[in-house]
């Protein structure tokens, strides 16, 4: 990996003045985000999703095939999680957005969120009076 850094301050040096590359303190070289990353990456925003629903006491879920499918749609290694921020905003955050609006999902239910026919589909869930 040092030949690697070299290589880009040696870029780095053939394209910018001294005094700007002066004002550089470190240079960190970003590998490209691989699938399993984004999957991760995935779990961890439905994980804070989840804990800002709870101040609505509202839950989601979202099964295997939709963590996939969000993992798919966001998944672009030019440009990072970027575009899985914006898949999830697209098609959860903004679907689940109208339920709740609608009156549909609200105190004390479940939103179960999954995959059909490639589509994203909502079941709301309300738990059964004891």
């Amino acid at each position: 990996d040092d030949e690697k850094v070299e290589a880009v301050n040696a870029l780095l040096r053939r394209h910018f003045r001294p005094e700007f590359l002066n004002r550089i303190d470190d240079i960190v070289v970003f590998h490209p985000l691989t699938r399993e990353h984004i999957a991760r990456i995935v779990d961890i925003q439905i994980r804070n999703l989840a804990k800002r629903l709870e101040d609505r006491q509202l839950k989601i879920r979202l099964t295997d095939a939709a963590k996939t499918r969000l993992a798919e749609e966001g998944y672009d290694p030019a440009y990072g999680a970027r575009p899985l921020k914006r898949a999830i905003q697209r098609l959860i955050l903004d679907p689940l957005a109208m339920k709740i609006l609608s009156g549909n999902a609200g105190i004390g239910t479940c939103v179960i969120i999954t995959v059909e026919n490639g589509d994203f589909t909502f079941q709301v869930e309300v738990p059964q009076a004891a």
